[in-house]
């Protein structure tokens, strides 16, 4: 079998999609705005100056994927023709959340939305939280509010340390994120405190629980560690990841893959600390695994930059992306497959801390990958129904096959 890698830039989207409206999102252009402010100097630090300058994610062809979702020309530091094949999708699926957009990249849509908790304060249930203390063998809980997962960490971090109480919030994704110190509270305690919430949510139709652990002494040095675990709903029928495996090849999981799917279809998961280490951990998959899929995502646009508004930031990591590139190219076999995607949008410049519904990129490319326009696909799934097709296993039940050229 010939091998494939999908690399999910997690919040990458390429403009708001046409039923963005629905979500409050019209206008989102997450890679364009993040551009447009490098274009306008105001993402200039010691660091970085000037126009965005990404351009081997360029000859790649995301820029031109970006120029044709937008409807106008990205604005980075130079002019770069694309040497991959590319386009943008739209999503099937309702909602904006990270188990939706991996499932339907796979050739799973969700049409039924899931259950959330929308008031943005006191927005759990005290019969819920009544039965997590009690289950969960803890005292009481701090936050139930809608947040980001550093603004928690400021505000309730040191009042955590001195009660014991977890701290429990969401956002408008279907999620119950629990935070706690890994030391004082216990890493092993807050996993298994996690598996009693998903059991209390699972009949509200809640997707996820994220356990979020953190470390340091005091809200000035709290940072959240490498050890999140996802507790999510099984998907609700086979993928691309069974397809492959059922075929005889491996899965191999980079990040948190394993955990979006339930390790449904995975083979076995190798994690890091940020994405530089998951760059650090894919090279050493590819030179281990010659067949089968290698799946990554990169979470530290979304979690760091994204949610976090930080467009800066996100200019950077994108850089520092950009420059590993050649590492990846320099690994690859003649019969290799790269797709790079994203699972949804989180536009730095949009008020709240929300994901944006958007296009995402559809970018592929390889040695034997010729310049290509996709133009605008129907279903995230289409990706999904190209690798299962390159690798000549069983079609999946949604999407329809690119034309790579």
């Amino acid at each position: 079998m010939k091998r494939a890698i999908i690399l999910v830039l997690d919040s990458l989207g390429l403009g708001a999609s046409a039923d963005a409206n629905k979500y409050d999102n019209v206008g989102a252009d997450t890679l364009g705005h993040i551009a447009e402010h490098c274009a306008a100097e105001k993402c200039n630090n010691e660091h970085r100056q000037g126009p965005l300058n990404i351009p081997n994610l360029q000859r790649w062809g995301l820029a031109a994927a970006a120029t044709d979702s937008r409807g106008k020309t990205l604005p980075v530091l130079q002019n770069i023709e694309a040497e991959g094949a590319y386009g943008y999708a739209r999503e099937v699926s309702v909602g904006k959340d990270t188990p939706s957009g991996h499932w339907e990249i796979c050739g799973l849509p969700v049409p039924l939305e899931w259950g959330s908790f929308p008031d943005q304060e006191n927005c759990f249930p005290q019969s819920l939280l009544q039965q997590l203390i009690s289950q969960g063998q803890i005292d009481g809980t701090l936050a139930n509010k809608h947040a980001s997962g550093t603004q928690v960490l400021e505000e309730f971090g040191e009042q955590h340390m001195n009660t014991g109480f977890p701290i429990c919030y969401t956002s408008a994704d279907s999620v119950f994120q629990i935070a706690a110190h890994e030391e004082t509270f216990g890493l092993q305690r807050l996993y298994d405190l996690c598996e009693v919430a998903k059991r209390l949510v699972d009949p509200l139709n809640i997707t996820r629980v994220i356990a979020r652990p953190f470390i340091g002494t005091n809200s000035a040095n709290f940072e959240r560690s490498a050890n999140r675990r996802d507790l999510t709903t099984p998907p609700t029928g086979p993928t691309l990841l069974d397809h492959i495996q059922a075929a005889g090849a491996s899965v191999v999981s980079v990040g948190k893959i394993g955990d979006i799917f339930s390790q449904q279809g995975v083979s076995y998961t190798v994690k890091a600390k940020d994405n530089m280490g998951l760059v650090d951990e894919l090279l050493r998959q590819m030179d281990k695994v010659k067949e089968g899929l290698l799946f990554v995502n990169l979470v530290d646009f979304d979690t760091k930059y994204g949610h976090r508004r930080d467009v800066l930031g996100y200019a950077l990591a994108l850089a520092d992306f950009d420059k590993r590139l050649p590492e990846i190219e320099a690994k690859l076999n003649s019969n290799d497959l790269v797709l790079v995607t994203a699972d949804h949008g989180c536009d730095p410049t949009w008020q709240g801390s929300d994901h944006t519904r958007e296009h995402v990129p559809v970018v592929f490319y390889g040695t034997n990958i010729k310049n290509n326009n996709l133009g605008e696909r129907s279903s995230f799934a289409d990706m999904g129904q190209t690798i299962a097709q390159y690798l000549d296993v069983e079609p999946l039940a949604y999407g329809e096959a690119c034309h790579l050229g």
